[in-house]
């Protein structure tokens, strides 16, 4: 075979920066889709479950920026303390609370995509235009005029960068 690999010997996905530099806190842009991108998140007790657990994560030393919770997924910016709790963790908390709140309404599962996309944001430049881009989002997909108007979205906690 020469140089080519087995492909079931490749990673599935690839692999994660354990850590970026010693008592950096990490920050995130983080999105994650619905199993089969199923329009089962823009509701009212989805965004109050999801307001909860993520006021809830300051006992971990997590913070929670902007966000925006669409039908079929969420994007989210999340600051995470060195040494602490990891972002995969982190991210199954997430979405086992949500998925909770999914069943109770009946919706069967799976509720997720496999994984979750991350980003680590380097600059306030960053932080701005990804942040506009989630709240632009809804307007974007069509769904209201201004971003105003979209109620499941916001920002937890202001994060400074």
């Amino acid at each position: 075979m020469g140089d080519r690999q087995n492909p079931k010997s490749k990673p599935h996905r690839p692999p994660r920066l354990s850590m970026l530099a010693p008592g950096v806190r990490p920050f995130y842009f983080v999105t994650f889709n619905t199993c089969r991108r199923a329009t089962t998140l823009a509701q009212k007790d989805i965004h109050e479950t999801f307001c909860r657990f993520c006021g809830q994560a300051r006992t971990f030393g997590v913070t929670v920026g902007r966000y925006v919770i669409m039908p079929d997924h969420v994007h989210l910016f999340v600051v995470l303390p060195p040494g602490g709790l990891t972002l995969p963790r982190w991210v199954q908390s997430l979405k086992s609370c949500l998925g909770k709140t999914l069943l109770s309404r009946g919706v069967d599962q799976p509720h997720w995509q496999e994984g979750f996309f991350d980003h680590v944001l380097r600059s306030d430049e960053s932080y701005a235009q990804k942040g506009e881009y989630v709240r632009q989002n809804p307007v974007r997909a069509g769904w209201v005029q201004s971003p105003e108007e979209w109620p499941y979205q916001g920002e937890v906690d202001v994060i400074r960068f």
